[in-house]
């Protein structure tokens, strides 16, 4: 079928429209990679001028807390949208349960780094997500040896205890918010809220601001992981152990200064 001058202007004018409205991204606006790192670190420096520990308050002795929400088992290495505070996560699943615990890190198949002496809480609360129940949670050293002799007698473990929480939840409780923005996340910026919460008085004790971002800004070539990388360029910056940067403990150690463990003597 031959189209008439009138029909051909037609179809042109409306591809034009078409391209015009076209939302404008990140990445269509700056393809230029230079450029592109060059607009995220200037973001990712304003952000820095807000991020920090800010301490109101602590409490001494505090047996127990309670944590408001888990951290997700996996662990998010490329999704650049999901907004489920990469930075933040050390530990997921039951693993940021046991991390409030001071044997946890004298067992010997800690998998956290540093050996360093840590003291944790006598137990923590959930909810259980399943149920909508609380639960208290304890921890000891387990000898698997004792119930199955296949085990060496020297084999020791971490292992946690779960009872149906008694009476009221604990006074103090801990929570995370992912507080990144969708234009941070084009950018590969990661941004973080960490608080200590007094459950009597709805008062933020304290609260961790953490921000950081991929230089590499979402390159996956050679099994590269944007956001594990993105640690090497954090704000507060992470420990680094070998020339990269560790998130392990970094829960504990912010909650701990704020929430003085109670003495086990």
């Amino acid at each position: 079928m031959k189209l008439t001058p009138l029909v051909t202007n037609w179809i042109i004018a409306m591809l034009f429209g078409v391209f015009m409205c076209a939302p404008i991204t990140a990445s269509s606006v700056e393809a230029d990679p230079k450029a592109r790192l060059q607009t995220a670190e200037k973001m990712f420096a304003e952000r820095c001028k807000k991020a920090g520990e800010f301490i109101h308050r602590t409490a001494d002795n505090v047996e127990g807390i309670y944590l408001m929400k888990l951290r997700p088992k996996e662990i998010n290495r490329q999704d650049q949208y999901r907004m489920d505070d990469p930075y933040g996560h050390d530990s997921g699943g039951e693993t940021y349960i046991k991390i409030f615990f001071t044997d946890f890190y004298q067992a010997p198949s800690s998998p956290l780094t540093g050996w360093q002496k840590r003291f944790g809480y006598h137990f923590v609360e959930v909810v259980d997500t399943q149920d909508g129940k609380r639960y208290r949670y304890t921890g000891r050293i387990d000898q698997p040896w004792l119930r199955d002799k296949s085990y060496g007698e020297w084999v020791r473990r971490f292992a946690l205890d779960r009872v149906p929480a008694p009476g009221a939840a604990p006074r103090y409780g801990v929570t995370y918010d992912d507080i990144s923005t969708r234009e941070e996340r084009d950018y590969w910026i990661a941004g973080s809220s960490l608080k200590v919460i007094d459950l009597k008085t709805n008062e933020v004790m304290a609260e961790r601001i953490g921000y950081m971002m991929d230089r590499g800004q979402g390159n996956t070539s050679g099994g590269r992981a944007p956001w594990l990388r993105a640690a090497n360029n954090a704000c507060p910056k992470f420990p680094t152990s070998g020339g990269h940067a560790y998130q392990t403990d970094q829960t504990h150690d912010f909650v701990a200064k704020i929430l003085i463990p109670k003495s086990e003597n």
